[in-house]
């Protein structure tokens, strides 16, 4: 600044310009108005000039001239001299150079002619006035100054007290405390006050103060008052300090300050007459022991919460008790004033907004509302404020309310006019009173009204600009929501309306953001103000008491207590309820009936809280043991379905969270999904449904409802509806379907690693289950229209989504039916005609538009060589049709007419009931009746329709341009089995569908293959099944040996269904079938051989899954048995057979496993009651028959191929047994020795007899042709030839005579050495054990290997049989395995350790055979040898072939147990055979060209050697039997 005013040019050049510059500088400020910035500008430059003149930089007497004439520019420039003078004379004073005061000092002497000496005098030191000789003595200067101030300041001038001047005082009261209702006003009465103060001398301060206590005792005359405080003195501090004083004078021990006191300062804050921080440091209490008594309350808070949480003594209760009672006694002494709050009060009451937020936030959050009547105030101020928009816009129709009258302070708030003046004040105010809102039950009301009005205008708001201007209001209504409404439902008590009327404001938000307000509401709010801990402490002490008390007997009082409380705290409530569920699952039904007093609001905060306690990421969802889940997880599914169908609950947010954890891949939460489908919609799944149950859920939706479930499905119309809704409304239908079709396939690689396999199975059951119950849900309710909109086509739900097939098709398989039934309507309507036949044309005709597409779509789901066997045509009407399409269930029918007639005639005989209501159940029976019948006669046009359909359809189903073989697989894969265990209907669906293709007479169908190839061998499919999976496997195989029990038990039947049908060729021509040719059908005989054989081979499968000791093989072969016990076993032996195994199983998992022991314990039972039904072999089929008839399950079609016998050698093969039986009857007629019908007996046992294949071709042909003709005869009269009546006759005998012979004393010794011998092996055999395992099982696979390359062998067709080809059919007939019979295993046929082996007769029947060579090896031939020969040779003979021929590849099954043998001296050479084993699961190879016999034992006994004539001529050895551990 010194710079621009006066530079350094000045100065050098000051004679000649710098002077002249200065002065004109100084002449320009002058002409200026006088403002302040001028001045001090003009200050600034004389300042730098008198100090050049110090510093010596210029002379005296030129600066002393120029301040001369620059003085005459302005009369007060020497005034601001001099001011410029009094600065350097305290600046140069404090210097240290003399030399620069002495220039100061000449400076100033030499302007006192333009300066007056009174404003020198005024403004210099004394010392430096003296030095210019302006005064004579500094001292005496000094002392008269204090005399001056002493007479003006102390002493006393006007009047301060009442009494000195009471008259002046008086007319001063009188004046203040006049009427002013008349035209009197403040400046008149400010006229008279200065008058009286001049008259009557009286104190200004003293004057102001009277002001005040008038205006205190007259508090509502503020208009008065206010202006003439204002107009009377301007000083705030004066003010401030007065009041100051007023309020310290009420500070006393038991002072109380008055309201007026208050009032009066409130109404000066508010008029700005005095500031708050000045007047805020006179109230108390001082703020810090506000902060320490809130930190009190609320740890006395926790502490009481604490003991009603405790388990306290009774005597420790008293003692508490007495404290509390102290306490309250304390607390109910009066507190002391705190005039902080008072203020605070008053400010509030005036309207004072402002001020009122600075006091309040000078305290800890809701301290100041915690006292009652600043909450009232503050709710008082909230009503004046909201009223004119509450007017507008939130009164409800038909209310009127009373009006509410604004302030008359026109320095009180604004009111809100609109939803955007809510946020200026009101929003604010609400959040400082949080949840002492509930001293206001009306203006609660209030606010959630104008929320609710607010909600309505946002959802209609279509303008997004005005929507996101809405959105910040949106967010402070649920800011005042959590913070304000809930806290304040907290602490009213048991006010419902108030619930309720919060919930019609909360029902408008979505359900995330109620159940955040939840969360908030539930696990934060209660913490935040010490009023709230003690409600939290008190609502869960009541809960537990009423909770102890809950019982069904008292449900209704205990229910009006559950919902009393529940109107104010529900989540606390509730949280308690549900762990206490969590522990006693018994208490479910109690609670879900006292749930019938809550709110709407309490039901949908009881939702929040259930999907809380499942999400809970502390508690595991599974028990310790990693098998099963938890039970408190169960026990809240059962309680989500029971509350979610009773009461009108929102669902979509628990839809929602099961929905989340299916993406999250965590399937355990649908379990809950399973308990709502079915408890809300009725549908129920389990696979323990009964016969009649399963029956009636294949007719209409009415015989379902009927008969089909346990419950009765007309009570869930309204919850049905309600779960309809809530999954169209948020899109949840089919994302939740494909989720669960995704995390079933999912589940076994996500928890197959970690989780048990046990665990692995429920889970997947479970998905499938709730994918089963929630599809047929979606298909049952939705509308045709909903569900086509939903679901897309299976090609999508394949491709895109990922979805398996089965479940794909089971999503679109309603779709394709109301497509078609649209579709049909459709061209009935267009085409008028009631001719049956035109509407089945009608019929097929929709079929063809609706399902082309679907066949175009199913190509993309396989490969294209699948297609080369089976057509899409046939693969897609495979998996769309139901078993409502395939046959009319008309005994359910009637049996539930049947019900409701009875109802009717109950209904009839009962007197008590009441006229009206008998008329309403009668009308009801009746028109369900007329309903069931008219549904019948639908199915039955229905079904009537599809089997045309599919009659026309047949010829193209199957293309078979591979084998028969391939065909049938393809058709088991990707049919079949998967559609099987999908569903307990589906299981009853493949059976008849099987059926049904058999009985159209399929082409290129064989049904012989289809059955043989589920029943050979079930042991991968049962192995691989879930527990649920394996009941629906076992109701397949159970429907699937329905059907082939029924062809069994009788001739008549079997012809008729399968004497004439290509499914039961055993030679497929190329040409075609014909259907005139018996050769190539198989007979009524060899079908019951089959039969055998299947019930044989699921016996072999049944005992390996036993034996096994693996958890999954056990438990689900004993419930294939449970299922299929109606039809199996059906022979006795195999009855016998899985009786001792499963005995077995009962022995050994008593202690392990108990639920295996249980599933054994339950098939044993239900197997000892059906042994009446159990037949022996012989009356199962002829046993005479040969062993090789066909078997379908091998067929031959091409040459190296491994087959069953083909129809002409079967026939060939029965001719040859026929004549061989009627010569064995009459030989047994001429003789009656011991050693003849011994041999006899042997020779009637089922072993393989085939003609000598050495013989010449003429002579085949002329046995081929006597076979013929005898076999027609046999057809003829199979049981009634005396040929065949003799020979029973015989066998009879012989079989006592064998009897006889056994029970002998010799046999007893033999028994009691055998049981010493076997006590001793089963310690040798215990450490043998893990040694035979290891090589049984190298073994077992290696033969595996061979079945499935023997069973899987191409199918072609043969070309037709002529003669001259008979030498190669001879040579594939030596190839065709041989069916070992189970009569003969000693698993099957148990006997007594007392038997003795008749190597007599063995020995006897060598002798007879005509054939005396040895082997060709030149080995010693069996047929020579004694007893000890023939069991020291026969192991070493064994263990060579097995090791030097390829052929010789046996099947294992059990190790030998040496230990078991009767006689000791053969223990040595057999004990050689380390892994020796009998063949179980697949015929035994052929030993080339060896002498041979056929063996079967049951080592607890001793061996019987059966051997045939024929099979020594033939030089053939079949070496099998099963072992003694079955």
């Amino acid at each position: 600044m010194a710079a621009l005013i006066f530079p350094s040019d000045w100065l050098k050049n000051w004679e000649k310009s710098g002077k002249n510059e200065f002065f004109q500088f100084c002449q320009d400020i002058a002409g200026k108005p006088s403002a302040q910035e001028f001045v001090k500008d003009l200050q600034t430059a004389l300042y730098e000039l008198c100090w050049h003149v110090i510093q010596g930089n210029l002379k005296v007497d030129l600066a002393a001239s120029l301040l001369a004439d620059v003085m005459d520019l302005r009369d007060d420039l020497p005034s601001i001299l001099a001011d410029v003078f009094s600065i350097l004379d305290i600046e140069t004073g404090c210097l240290e150079e003399k030399h620069k005061r002495d220039h100061f000092t000449q400076l100033v002497g030499a302007c006192l002619f333009c300066i007056p000496d009174s404003v020198l005098k005024e403004r210099l030191d004394p010392e430096t006035l003296e030095s210019l000789g302006l005064i004579k003595q500094a001292q005496q200067f000094n002392q008269k100054i204090v005399k001056i101030k002493t007479k003006l300041f102390y002493k006393q001038q006007k009047f301060n007290l009442l009494r000195e001047e009471n008259e002046g005082y008086a007319k001063l009261i009188t004046e203040l405390g006049q009427d002013l209702s008349t035209n009197l006003t403040s400046l008149l009465v400010l006229e008279n006050i200065k008058s009286l103060i001049g008259c009557f001398n009286l104190d200004p301060n003293r004057v102001l103060d009277i002001i005040l206590e008038v205006y205190e005792c007259r508090s509502d005359q503020d208009e008065f008052f206010i202006p003439l405080i204002k107009s009377y003195m301007c000083e705030h501090q004066t003010l401030c300090h007065m009041l100051g004083f007023k309020f310290k004078f009420h500070q006393e021990p038991n002072g109380e300050t008055p309201c007026s006191l208050y009032h009066i300062a409130a109404a000066l804050l508010q008029h700005n007459l005095i500031s708050l921080e000045d007047l805020y440091v006179h109230l108390l209490p001082v703020d810090s022991s506000i902060v320490e008594e809130h930190k009190r309350e609320i740890l006395e808070a926790k502490q009481i919460a604490r003991k009603l949480t405790m388990v306290v003594v009774p005597s420790e209760k008293t003692d508490d008790k007495e404290k509390e009672k102290e306490k309250e006694d304390e607390k109910n002494e009066k507190p002391p004033d705190n005039q902080k709050l008072g203020l605070l009060e008053a400010l509030l009451r005036i309207g004072d907004w402002q001020h009122a937020q600075s006091v309040m936030d000078q305290m800890p959050a809701f301290y100041a509302t915690s006292h009652k009547t600043i909450a009232i105030a503050l709710c008082q101020l909230l009503h004046y404020s909201v009223e004119p928009l509450y007017r507008r816009a939130g009164v409800p129709k038909g209310a009127k309310g009373s009006l509410m009258r604004p302030l008359w302070n026109k320095q009180a708030l604004r009111p809100a006019e609109t939803f955007q003046d809510l946020s200026r004040d009101v929003f604010s105010m609400l959040c400082y009173l949080g949840p002492h809102l509930s001293h206001d039950p009306i203006l609660f009301a209030k606010i959630v009204r104008l929320g609710k009005s607010f909600m309505k205008e946002y959802q209609s708001e279509s303008s997004q600009e005005n929507k996101d201007k809405m959105d910040s209001l949106l967010s402070c209504f649920l800011s005042i929501a959590d913070q304000v409404l809930l806290p304040s439902l907290s602490l009213m008590e048991c006010n419902a309306c108030m619930s309720e009327e919060i919930w019609g404001f909360f029902k408008l938000f979505p359900y995330n953001y109620r159940y955040r307000l939840y969360g908030q509401w539930k696990n934060e709010t209660y913490g935040s103000h010490p009023l709230l801990v003690k409600i939290k402490a008190q609502t869960v002490d009541r809960a537990k008491y009423i909770m102890k008390r809950l019982t069904k007997e008292n449900v209704k009082p205990s229910g009006r207590q559950i919902g009393k409380l529940s109107h104010s705290n529900p989540t606390i409530l509730f949280d308690y309820i549900l762990s206490q569920i969590q522990w006693y699952d018994n208490l479910i039904t109690p609670v879900v009936d006292s749930l019938k007093y809550l709110t709407s609001l309490n039901y949908d905060v009881l939702a929040y809280c259930i999907i809380e306690a499942l999400a809970n990421p502390e508690k595991e969802k599974m028990k310790h043991d990693d098998t099963t889940i938890s039970s408190w997880l169960q026990s809240l599914a059962c309680l989500c379905g029971a509350v979610f169908r009773k009461y009108p609950i929102e669902l979509a947010g628990l839809l929602q969270y099961v929905t989340n954890q299916l993406k999250a891949g965590k399937s355990f939460d649908l379990l809950i999904l399973k308990e709502v489908v079915q408890k809300m919609a009725g549908i129920e799944i389990t696979d323990e449904m009964t016969v009649e149950q399963l029956e009636a859920m294949t007719g209409g939706e009415q015989l379902k409802a009927e008969g089909g479930y346990f419950g009765q499905i007309r009570n869930t119309k309204k919850s049905s509806q309600r779960l309809k809704d809530a999954l169209l409304d948020h899109e949840l239908a089919l994302p939740l379907c494909l989720l669960m079709a995704q995390q079933r396939n999912g589940v076994v690689f996500s928890e197959g690693g970690e989780k048990h396999l046990k665990l692995v199975g429920k889970l997947y059951d479970q998905c499938h289950d709730t994918l089963v119950q929630f599809g047929g849900f979606l298909a049952s309710n939705l509308s045709t229209e909903d569900y086509i909109k939903r679901v897309p086509s299976v090609d999508v739900l394949c491709n895109q989504f990922h979805t398996p097939h089965d479940a794909a098709f089971f999503l679109s398989r309603p779709m394709y039916a109301h497509q078609i039934l649209s579709k049909y309507d459709e061209l009935k309507k267009a085409e008028k005609g009631n001719r049956q036949q035109q509407k089945v044309h009608k019929y097929i005709a929709a079929c063809e538009q609706v399902m082309t597409p679907v066949h175009e779509n199913v190509v993309s789901l396989h490969l294209p060589k699948v297609w080369d066997d089976l057509r899409p045509q046939f693969y897609a009407t495979f998996w769309s049709l139901t078993m409502y399409d395939l046959a009319v269930p008309n005994n359910a029918y009637d049996r539930e007419v049947n019900k409701l007639k009875m109802q009717i005639k109950a209904i009839d005989e009962n007197t008590e009931m009441p006229l009206n209501k008998k008329k309403k159940e009668k009308e009801r029976c009746t028109a369900l009746q007329d309903k069931l019948q008219e549904e019948e006669k639908k199915q039955l046009e229905h079904v009537q329709r599809v089997l045309q359909r599919l009659k026309l359809e047949k010829d193209n189903w199957l293309l078979a341009k591979s084998t028969k073989n391939e065909t049938i697989t393809k058709f088991l894969q990707l049919c079949i089995f998967p559609r099987c265990v999908f569903s307990a209907i589906d299981a009853v669906y493949c059976a008849r569908f099987v059926e049904l293709v058999h009985q159209q007479k399929t082409p290129n169908f064989c049904t012989l293959l289809c059955y043989d190839r589920v029943f050979s061998d079930i042991i991968y499919t049962v192995a691989s099944c879930t527990e649920n999976e394996s009941r629906r496997y076992g109701r397949f195989l159970c429907c699937m040996l329905e059907t082939v029990t029924r062809w069994h038990s009788d001739r008549a039947i079997y012809e008729k269904e399968c004497g004439n049908y290509p499914g039961f060729l055993t030679i497929f021509r190329a040409s075609g079938f014909d259907g005139g040719n018996k050769a190539d059908q198989l007979d009524y005989e060899n079908f019951r051989h089959v039969v055998h054989k299947w019930h044989y081979k699921l016996t072999k499968a049944s005992v390996h899954c036993l034996e096994t000791g693996e958890y999954t093989h056990i438990r689900n072969i004993l419930i294939v048995l449970t299922k299929i016990l109606q039809w199996y076993p059906k022979v006795l032996n195999l009855g016998q057979a899985l009786e001792c195994r499963v005995h077995k199983i009962c022995q050994e998992e008593k202690e392990k496993r108990p639920d295996l022991y249980a599933l054994a314990m339950g098939y044993s039972g239900q197997l000892k009651g059906r042994k009446v039904h159990m037949v022996p072999e012989n009356e199962f089929h002829h046993k005479e028959q040969p062993v090789r008839s066909a078997t379908p399950g091998t067929i031959q079609n091409g040459p190296g191929k491994t087959s069953a016998a083909s129809a002409g050698k079967t026939e060939e093969g029965a001719a040859d047994e026929s004549e061989k039986s009627k010569e064995k009857s009459q030989a047994v007629q001429k003789t009656a020795s011991k050693t003849s019908s011994a041999a006899n007996k042997v020779n009637n046992s089922n072993g393989s007899s085939t003609p000598n294949s050495a013989k010449g071709n003429k002579e085949k042909e002329d046995k081929e042709k006597t076979a013929k003709e005898k076999k027609e005869k046999k057809e003829k009269n199979p049981a009634n030839t005396p040929e065949a009546k003799a020979g029973a006759k015989d066998k009879a005998k012989e079989e006592k005579v064998i009897d006889g012979k056994e029970k002998t004393p010799k046999a007893d010794k033999d028994k009691r050495k055998e049981d010493k011998k076997e006590e001793k092996s089963k310690n040798d055999g215990k450490s043998a054990e893990k040694e035979r395992d290891v090589s049984n099982d190298s073994k077992t696979k290696e033969s595996v290997k061979v079945e499935k390359s023997a069973a899987a062998g191409p199918l072609k067709s043969p070309v037709p049989r002529s003669e001259g080809l008979e030498s190669e059919r001879e040579q594939k007939r030596r190839k065709v395995d041989t069916h070992s019979s189970p009569s003969h295993s000693s698993a099957v046929k148990v006997m007594t350790n007392t038997q003795t082996p008749p190597f007599h007769t063995c020995r006897r029947r060598y002798a007879t055979t005509k054939d005396t060579q040895s082997c060709p090896r030149r080995e010693p031939c069996f047929l020579h040898m004694n007893e000890a020969a023939f069991f020291q040779y026969l192991p070493r003979y064994v263990l060579e072939h097995s090791k030097c021929d390829a052929d010789f590849i046996p099947t294992i099954s059990s190790i030998l147990s040496v230990a078991t043998l009767s006689w000791a001296p053969l223990i040595g050479p057999w004990s050689a055979i380390p892994s020796l084993r009998f063949f179980s699961t697949a015929p035994v190879r052929r030993w080339r060209d060896k002498s041979c016999c056929q063996i079967s034992s049951h080592f607890k006994c001793s061996f019987f050697p059966r051997v045939k004539r024929e099979n020594v001529l033939s030089k053939e050895v079949v070496f099998g039997g099963w072992s003694s551990d079955l």
